[in-house]
């Protein structure tokens, strides 16, 4: 990064109570949309000067023009069948990859997200009796405000939660198969991705409960894998309650493990998101808060050391967010993703974005990867309104994910406040 990141100036003509951070340090106010009155955003992904977003309640995706990122325009929304939800996405080239999952937060069974971050949710989704369509959905994005769908990739079960997919031959993603108690670790060949294919699948003994299975953890736990990405033949794959593992996916059709490691009986679970930095011999992994106010514990933004694969060893953790006691603060309090490092993207080994629920999107550089330093935050204010449609759900901050071109221009999604633009100003 350098100091010509901070030349872009707003021109915006949004509300003060929109512009005004509630703190901020290194990151100013670029721009602001509110998604045509959609703000429960996910993730993120921009491509030919649109932001994607993913959205968490209402079930589509959302298109929005940044040319301009001091006065993004919402352009179109890509509707998901009924019950059904894309909050992840991926693009690559002119190929965007939507995950259709079950909308589960408009489900009576889930209108406590206990319910939801506890257990194997298999059996409560079946007894719902809702219908969804579960699958993977590929668009063409070349022309940028109208996407055009091209395939249709069907998986059973409850189907995918998350993808990766940075180009190449091979796709990744969190999928529940029938059979399985909750999501593993599958495969995908998009030589044709009009017709891809799932050709690999890799799971936490005791999950796959057709081969007689059973689960060797406390049931109040969720083995799951939240998602995975891949660098050179390696994959980091987050398992919520379950930890974390290393694959090798030299073979993506015969995946092998190389480690598992599992901090969940002490520091409560959650595993989210996993950066491998290869270059640098490193693996930063983000825990997500699964309770407001600190209820079940803090979770942390871990540095592991991957010299030896088969050996990962946590080496340190980011500084917490301490400008006020956020635990006091209505909301989840903790990690969520981790901007990825994606091609075409805002690429660094040292510095390392990452959103903080209540405490926005942060900035941290692991120059010293015993010592990490914050270099910058921004934590927007309170939304104006709810989208969230489950009962007493506090009105506050819950930032989601960041992306960040190679400028330093940052999209930043909230559960219910929209999209945020944010220059990083730090070097």
């Amino acid at each position: 990064m350098n100091s010509e990141f901070g030349s872009l100036k707003k021109m915006s003509t949004i509300s003060k109570s929109v512009e005004s951070p509630v703190s901020a340090r290194n990151m100013s106010f670029v721009g602001y949309s509110d998604m045509a009155g959609k703000g429960d955003g996910v993730q993120v992904m921009i491509h030919r000067g649109h932001a994607y977003v993913g959205h968490s309640f209402n079930n589509g995706i959302s298109i929005i023009n940044v040319r301009d990122p001091s006065k993004p325009d919402c352009v179109n929304f890509i509707d998901c069948p009924p019950n059904t939800r894309s909050l992840h996405l991926q693009i690559h080239d002119d190929l965007l990859i939507a995950i259709n999952g079950p909308s589960v937060w408009s489900m009576e069974a889930f209108q406590d997200p206990k319910n939801y971050f506890s257990g194997s949710i298999a059996e409560k989704l079946a007894a719902t009796g809702i219908s969804f369509e579960a699958g993977i959905r590929m668009f063409d994005v070349s022309n940028p405000a109208d996407p055009r769908e091209i395939g249709f990739m069907p998986t059973g079960g409850f189907g995918p939660h998350r993808v990766w997919y940075d180009g190449g031959q091979y796709a990744y993603a969190s999928i529940h198969f029938d059979g399985y108690s909750d999501h593993i670790f599958a495969s995908i060949d998009m030589s044709d991705p009009t017709k891809p294919e799932i050709v690999g699948r890799w799971a936490i003994g005791g999950m796959n409960e057709a081969a007689g299975e059973s689960p060797t953890w406390d049931p109040k736990y969720r083995y799951a894998v939240h998602h995975g990405l891949v660098s050179g033949e390696y994959a980091f794959v987050a398992w919520r309650d379950g930890g974390m593992t290393v694959l090798d996916v030299s073979d993506p059709h015969k995946m092998k493990l190389l480690a598992h490691r599992n901090w969940t009986s002490t520091f409560g679970g959650g595993t989210h998101s996993c950066l491998p930095l290869l270059d640098r011999d490193l693996l930063v992994v983000a825990d997500e808060p699964n309770s407001s106010n600190c209820e079940t514990g803090k979770r942390y933004v871990w540095v592991f050391d991957i010299k030896d694969l088969t050996n990962p060893i946590s080496i340190s953790t980011m500084p917490e967010p301490s400008e006020i006691d956020y635990c006091q603060k209505p909301g989840g309090f903790g990690p969520h993703n981790l901007h990825e490092n994606r091609k075409g993207s805002f690429q660094s080994s040292k510095l390392i974005f990452g959103t903080y629920h209540n405490a926005g999107v942060r900035a941290w550089d692991i120059s010293n990867p015993f010592r990490p330093a914050e270099v910058g935050h921004y934590v927007p204010p309170d939304p104006l309104s709810l989208v969230d449609p489950r009962p007493n759900r506090p009105k506050v901050v819950q930032s989601t994910d960041v992306y960040v071109d190679p400028d330093g221009l940052m999209y930043v999604t909230d559960k219910n406040a929209g999209l945020y633009i944010l220059q990083f100003e730090g070097d």
